[in-house]
């Protein structure tokens, strides 16, 4: 003969509250989640934008570096004053059709002089790129002596 226990309510199954509960947080972890990876991914596209524009300074400033600059000679030759002060050219990133990303160099040459015949020039590149609705800026400066 078998004989029936009777069970109390509250212990069969969750409550509706506990279900509710479980899926609010769920929901959370599931939105955190998504937003963690959404910045980061904006984050690494930022710094692809970044180092695309670094790499262009960095090619006007080889420009400065690879012209000729001769001081020794009558009379002195200083090809450093025929490379444009600016430049506009795409960022190196993936591109598609029409949607290159532009950017500007804009190139500043200061000339300083020693007491003494040795002077020297600063040459500073700003490169002025966009992303998103902003603009930003990265700025290169370096040092030049004639002959080198």
């Amino acid at each position: 003969m078998q004989t029936k226990t009777k069970k109390s309510s509250g212990e069969a199954a969750f409550t509706l509250a506990d279900t509710l509960v479980s899926i609010l947080i769920m929901g959370l972890v599931f939105a955190g989640t998504l937003l963690a990876y959404t910045r980061a991914a904006e984050r690494a596209e930022w710094a692809g934008y970044s180092l695309a524009a670094e790499c262009l300074g960095m090619r006007q400033l080889e420009r400065f570096h690879a012209v000729l600059w001769d001081t020794q000679t009558l009379p002195i030759v200083d090809n450093t004053t025929n490379i444009p002060m600016t430049v506009v050219a795409p960022l190196d990133l993936p591109m598609s059709g029409t949607n290159a990303v532009w950017a500007t160099n804009f190139t500043t040459v200061s000339a300083f002089t020693n007491a003494g015949p040795s002077y020297y020039k600063m040459i500073r590149v700003d490169t002025v790129w966009p992303w998103k609705t902003r603009l930003f800026t990265n700025t290169m400066v370096t040092y030049r002596c004639p002959d080198q």
